[in-house]
């Protein structure tokens, strides 16, 4: 470079910063050699902090004010250099100003969808996103775990860590608060503060802090949103016979708007709905209630169940008994009871062979006869 813009930079004793992008949180001052002239003045605004560092060592932190770069007010890069309080000469340092103000309207959202136990829905994913403010809080260690050597440093290079922070945060948060999904949007400022407090004791390692979180939206997949939609109607409807009705009427609706074919198909589904809509009006009469004369059918009442009868034996003119159905087939079975044994039940008319009564003949066949030629 010139020689003059060398010796001009020489004298040269106001050093500042003004920042109008807004996205910058670190700036270092540049000077020939990084030399800065003894008694110079450092202006420090608000929302700034200036940082020394001296031969590759943090030395002083300067708060908003004016100050005169000498070593009697510099006790910690007197220490550092030794120097006497007459000595004049420039020394060669780097100053750093650290914005110290909020970075607002800063986006952060879940990329992928967060799986929880919903004691309602339950296994589900959620999806969320809102917005947060950053700050530095403490401008050495912003500098000396972040920052490094960069000259200009932007809140886009530290942002992408930040919202990984908050992601990781928020889905341990809200997969272990037990808050049923359809409860979330009413307690989003108490799950907003459990996560900035989270996040903030991480952030604080790096020299920063979360004055503001915001919680915007959580939202279901497509597919379960639909299906609560549709619950929802049905709620609304409250009789699942009007809201078929509503449904057949929103398809009649779509299908008339089809260009492709659909007119055809639209007037068919009008004059079915039509028809069965003049049927229920008929029904309902004018004012919407169901005539009287329509009245329901009465039910027939089922018919009694049969009496089962029991039975009794005649043998060597003695009578035993009674005996249920089943009992009579084990006796069949035995062979105590035989074709030619004389029955009776209450009704019957006399004594019958066990052949000639209908209800017991039918026992008789369950094994089969002796084969023929026998």
């Amino acid at each position: 470079m010139p020689i003059f813009d060398f010796l001009s930079g020489q004298f040269i004793d106001v050093i500042h910063w003004t920042d109008d992008t807004r996205d910058t949180m670190v700036w270092r001052f540049e000077r020939e050699g990084h030399e800065i002239k003894y008694g110079a003045k450092l202006t420090v605004r608000e929302g700034q902090a200036a940082v020394f560092v001296h031969e590759g060592q943090l030395a002083d932190v300067f708060t908003p004010g004016l100050y005169m770069l000498e070593t009697n007010n510099m006790p910690i890069m007197t220490s550092l250099q030794h120097w006497d309080h007459g000595f004049k000469s420039p020394f060669k340092s780097e100053i750093y100003f650290v914005s110290t103000t909020r970075f607002n309207n800063l986006k952060w959202g879940t990329k992928n969808p967060i799986m929880l136990r919903d004691p309602e829905f339950g296994p589900t994913r959620i999806r969320a996103f809102g917005t947060y403010t950053v700050r530095v809080a403490d401008a050495a260690k912003f500098l000396s775990e972040i920052v490094g050597t960069d000259g200009e440093f932007t809140m886009d290079e530290i942002s992408f860590q930040i919202r990984n922070i908050i992601v990781q945060a928020f889905s341990r948060i809200i997969a272990g608060s037990g808050i049923p999904v359809l409860d979330m949007a009413a307690n989003t400022a108490d799950l907003g503060k459990l996560v900035a407090g989270e996040i903030s004791s991480i952030v604080s390692d790096y020299g920063l802090a979360i004055p503001e979180f915001y919680i915007e939206n959580i939202s279901l997949p497509p597919e379960v949103e639909a299906a609560l939609d549709k619950r929802t109607s049905m709620g609304i409807a409250g009789d699942l016979g009007k809201f078929t009705q509503y449904s057949a009427a929103e398809a009649m609706t779509a299908a008339a708007k089809n260009p492709s074919g659909g007119a055809g198909i639209g007037a068919g589904l009008g004059m079915g709905m039509g028809m069965a809509m003049a049927q229920n009006l008929a029904q309902d009469g004018p004012w919407g209630a169901r005539q009287a004369t329509a009245a329901p059918a009465a039910q027939t009442p089922p018919p009694p169940p049969p009496v089962e009868h029991v039975w009794h034996i005649a043998e060597n003119g003695q009578t035993h008994g009674p005996y249920s159905k089943a009992s009579m087939g084990r006796m069949v079975t035995d062979g105590k009871l035989t074709r030619e044994s004389h029955v009776w039940t209450a009704g019957q008319d006399g004594w019958k062979r066990a052949e000639d009564v209908a209800e017991l003949a039918q026992l008789f066949t369950v094994m089969p006869p002796p084969p023929p030629g026998l």
